[in-house]
């Protein structure tokens, strides 16, 4: 099985602090105030102090370390390949998850570049199939990305993923006819 690109820990790991920091400082500011004392907080003539803010010194940096681990732990998990059968993937650190998209199943195989990946010379693919990318139901939509997405490829692998995969994909149709 193949492995994403080497550049994907960092997009991991930035997607990982942009997605959780906001929540991460004001947990840390709480957690910060609650274990200084009250007194601490508040100088006796009613100003605010700043010092309870000295933890997030401590905070930050550890919550860094944290998703740079798990994004290295998200890299290291993530794995594909072409089999005779079809597309297969597997992902997950502590759940595991096994995809194998058959090659009739396939409908159409888009590359995605957003605007951090174009940064670091990475791509997504992403691989629509018959009746999963994108049902529209009576609330809107819902499963709306595709089933066989495949971040932080290189943007020469996923645009030779991208050929391969409508070549088996027709392969795969006209056979039964």
């Amino acid at each position: 099985m193949q492995q994403l690109n080497p550049k994907a820990v960092w997009l991991f790991f930035v997607s990982l602090v942009l997605r959780a920091f906001i929540p991460i400082i004001f947990l840390s500011i709480y957690i910060a105030a609650t274990l200084s004392d009250i007194g601490e907080v508040l100088d006796n003539g009613g100003e605010f102090s700043f010092g309870f803010l000295n933890w997030l010194w401590v905070i930050i940096p550890a919550f860094l370390v944290l998703c740079f681990i798990w994004a290295k732990l998200k890299y290291h998990f993530y794995r594909y390949e072409l089999t005779d059968a079809g597309f297969r993937k597997e992902l997950g650190v502590i759940y595991k998850k096994y995809v194998t998209i058959p090659y009739d199943r396939i409908q159409n195989v888009d590359i995605y570049r957003g605007i951090l990946a174009r940064m670091l010379g990475l791509s997504d693919l992403n691989i629509q199939t018959a009746g999963m990318s994108a049902t529209v139901g009576r609330y809107g939509m819902s499963g709306g990305g595709s089933e066989g997405r495949l971040p932080a490829l290189s943007r020469e692998v996923a645009e030779q993923l991208r050929d391969e995969l409508i070549q088996r994909a027709r392969q795969s149709k006209n056979q039964g006819l």
